[in-house]
């Protein structure tokens, strides 16, 4: 007991002195010699220590520290497998659970072989230095990497991390369509909402190696800037999807919008007066997008400019069969759009402007195409949408039945076999069959088999009468697509036309009713 007195007694004692002398250096030594002194050893255990520390703030002054987000994205990435204690947030109106690193906690991480260490740190805020009010908390990450190993990694990893980051950010975030607007064109040239399309390239019915073949470029394309750099090229791609109608292509662009996960902007031609309205609007898309031109030999007349020209005319650029819609007329005052100016953006000087962005074309009839829009560098893939075939026709049925040809029986696979590949039809055509009958998978198949078999009859019966029929409607649907095009100044002329077109058609279909009694049809 005495030697317990003692002990206390003596502790005490050396407290006293510590106390004391803690007091006389206070008075004694200035605190800019107390700071510099503590500086001093700071640095001189930093020199014996084999690792060094960064700082990434929250807060930078005023403004909020964008290092900061990617890392805690990136470290919420597979922080979940690797940690025992993390801290969960949910934001409002939101089912997606986020992980993190709670305060004062540590985790591990491996890049190129090199070993760092993440520690989340929280402290109290002293005061408000700012003229605004600032968290309470001040938050930080702090890096913990070998000294010999600084150099390098620590430039790549911090760009590592900003890419992964941006990746899962877009990944988390709605994507969207958009569409040009006349009347905002100005302050808001584009309007969007949100982009649901449900189309993929498991559910797109089209060849499996022609599908490979796709994403397999769509794959080199989205992590190929390091290959665009090297040789020189701006980093986009073009692809030209044609075919007859109802074969896929709104969906295949879709679908390719999925894989990727971009935005998509459907660029309406007809609404942009001008070459340079056309400009500031392909300027104002943003990376990762995709940029769509739907029937383009529809929307304004970039026609094959090898065809003889029709007598010139004044006529307007909103006349699809103005000479003027193409060339920029002869004054060259720019207020058409010319197949130069779309062309300038696509392959010009004006396609570095923005990267990673694909454009895409589609179209009924190639062959009215210009040449100009075809060749390498402009449309770098031509994907033709065709019939329906029978590695087609097996997705539909998984589609929409959940059946596989090995439960349908090799006899009604062989005839489904032989019947699609002489029908021509549409992917869109046998949707319609099948979705119409999708509860009853038998009578759907016995339906479907059907249609094909009369389809692919007429075909072989028929033959050219009937493919010169099929033409003969397409130009219909083409001319009344061109008419729903013209603007509201030339409506009555429209309307003219219009009915001329009906009586052309009236006319048509008697000729072809005469050829098929003559026939003996």
């Amino acid at each position: 007991m005495a030697e317990m007195k003692e002990s206390w007694t003596s502790l005490a004692s050396f407290l006293g002195i510590l106390a004391f002398c803690q007091t006389l250096l206070q008075v004694v030594f200035p605190p800019e010699l107390r700071f510099a002194s503590l500086k001093f050893l700071n640095r001189a255990l930093g020199c014996c220590s084999s690792y060094c520390y960064f700082d990434i703030t929250e807060m930078d002054r005023d403004n909020t520290n964008e290092l900061y987000n990617s890392v805690q994205l990136y470290l919420s990435s597979f922080v979940s497998a690797s940690c025992s204690r993390l801290s969960l947030t949910r934001p409002r109106n939101s089912s997606a659970t986020t992980f993190g690193l709670s305060h004062n906690d540590c985790i591990n991480d491996v890049f190129d072989g090199v070993a760092v260490q993440w520690e989340h740190v929280v402290t109290q805020r002293q005061s408000q230095t700012s003229w605004r009010s600032l968290p309470d908390e001040q938050r930080s990450f702090t890096l913990r990497i070998r000294k010999r190993d600084k150099d390098l990694i620590l430039d790549s990893y911090l760009d590592y991390i900003t890419d992964k980051s941006n990746d899962i950010r877009r990944n988390n975030q709605e994507r969207l369509i958009y569409t040009n607007s006349v009347l905002n064109c100005r302050s808001r040239p584009w309007e969007s909402v949100p982009f649901k399309h449900p189309s993929t390239f498991d559910t797109l019915a089209m060849d499996p190696e022609r599908k490979r073949d796709i994403m397999e470029d769509l794959r080199d394309f989205a992590v190929g800037q390091a290959f665009y750099q090297q040789t020189g090229r701006a980093w986009k791609r073009g692809y030209l999807l044609y075919g007859p109608p109802g074969t896929g292509k709104s969906s295949m662009i879709a679908a390719m919008a999925n894989f990727l996960r971009y935005d998509i902007y459907d660029l309406e031609l007809t609404e942009v007066p001008s070459n340079s309205e056309l400009r500031k609007l392909l300027m104002k898309t943003s990376s990762k997008s995709i940029i769509v031109i739907e029937d383009i030999d529809c929307s304004v007349n970039l026609l094959n400019r090898s065809k003889e020209p029709k007598a010139a005319e004044p006529r307007s650029y909103y006349d699809p069969g103005s000479p003027d819609a193409a060339c920029g007329g002869k004054d060259g005052n720019n207020k058409t759009i010319t197949l130069s100016g779309l062309l300038n953006f696509t392959d010009g000087l004006w396609s570095c402007c923005g990267s990673e962005r694909i454009f895409v074309f589609t179209t009924n009839h190639i062959d009215k195409l210009d040449p100009a829009l075809l060749r390498s560098g402009r449309m770098d893939m031509h994907i033709y949408m065709s019939y329906c075939s029978y590695p087609a026709l097996k997705i539909l049925l998984r589609n929409y039945l959940g059946s596989e040809d090995e439960d349908l029986g090799k006899a009604a696979v062989s005839e489904l076999r032989e019947a699609v590949e002489n029908a021509q039809m549409t992917p869109a055509d046998i949707s319609e069959v099948l979705i119409k009958n999708r509860r009853n998978k038998e009578k759907a198949v016995s339906e479907l088999l059907e249609v094909l078999q009369a389809r692919a009859e007429r075909n072989e019966k028929y033959g050219g009468l009937r493919e010169e029929c099929g033409l003969n409607g397409e130009e219909e649907e083409e001319q009344e697509k061109r008419a729903l095009e013209i603007p509201k100044e030339v409506r009555t002329v429209t309307t003219i036309l219009a009915r001329k077109l009906r009586l052309m058609k009236r006319k048509r279909e008697n000729e072809t009713e005469n050829k098929l009694v003559k026939r003996g049809v």
